[in-house]
């Protein structure tokens, strides 16, 4: 777990605040019975995690696609390479939504705007040197030209809630 006491404060009151303005329908299925808490989720959502990104076209049309999620500081950090259909997207239109799902077990869904953490032109996000050393612990220093191949983004949520009717199950240890 990567999160500070501030950023698991700020993830609870986002989660909170998110499903008392979801629906009616939303509400009957996660609820606080079948959802977790900040804490819980930091602890479910180690390593990487397949995130469905959805992004979209200049026209307005729909478009997803899969990216490696990063559930970093409470926020969730991916990349893609810099000439990807979905980076364009982003770069014109910042708005972004993202689910990872895990079977009938977990689902997060989140909506947000997106940071270029290493833009190619220009300065990169204050934190990005603590970020790349993560990235290149978990994928490898020299699997990319980190500085031309790749761009990568955090997710600012403005809307996030999980979906975990047992939190036991999901931190259980696989049967060996």
């Amino acid at each position: 777990m990567r999160e500070t006491a501030e950023d698991l404060k700020q993830l609870q009151a986002l989660l909170d605040t998110s499903l008392s303005r979801s629906t009616s329908h939303l509400r009957s299925i996660i609820n606080t019975e079948r959802t977790l808490t900040a804490e819980q989720l930091t602890q479910v959502l180690t390593g990487m995690c397949t995130l469905a990104l959805s992004t979209v076209t200049a026209k307005g049309e729909p478009r997803i696609s899969g990216v490696d999620g990063h559930f970093l500081h409470g926020k969730w950090h991916f990349g893609t390479a810099r000439g990807a259909a979905k980076a364009r997207h982003l770069a014109a239109r910042p708005a972004a939504s993202v689910a990872h799902m895990r079977g009938e077990d977990l689902g997060v869904f989140t909506h947000g705007t997106v940071e270029i953490l290493n833009p190619q032109d220009g300065e990169p996000a204050p934190d990005w040197s603590n970020l790349l050393a993560y990235f290149k612990d978990f994928y490898g220093d020299d699997s990319f030209d980190w500085d031309n191949d790749v761009v990568y983004y955090r997710l600012h949520p403005h809307w996030m809630t999980v979906y975990a009717p047992d939190f036991a199950k999901l931190t259980a240890a696989s049967p060996s």
